[in-house]
C-alpha cells in the first residue's frame, strides 16, 4: 500500500453535502481518501480546489 498527495478540482454545489460526495467520488477514482481539504475557492469560475491523502493498493498501481 502506497500514499499519494493529489490535488483535484470540484464544481461547487448548491448544497454540502452534495459538495462532499462530490468530493469524496472524485477522490476514490485515485485512491482510498485517508484525508481532504478545500484549500481554494474561485468563486468567479464555480470551483473548488481539494488537496488530499489517499492510499493506493500496491496491486492497483499502474506501470
Amino acid at each position: 500500500m502506497t500514499t499519494h498527495f493529489v490535488s483535484v478540482e470540484i464544481d461547487l454545489q448548491d448544497n454540502p453535502i452534495k459538495l462532499q460526495k462530490a468530493v469524496e467520488e472524485e477522490l476514490k477514482k485515485r485512491g482510498e481518501p485517508l484525508r481532504w481539504a478545500i484549500t481554494r475557492v474561485d468563486d468567479e469560475k464555480q470551483k473548488a480546489q481539494v488537496e488530499a491523502i489517499v492510499t493506493v493498493q500496491s496491486s492497483e498501481l499502474k506501470v
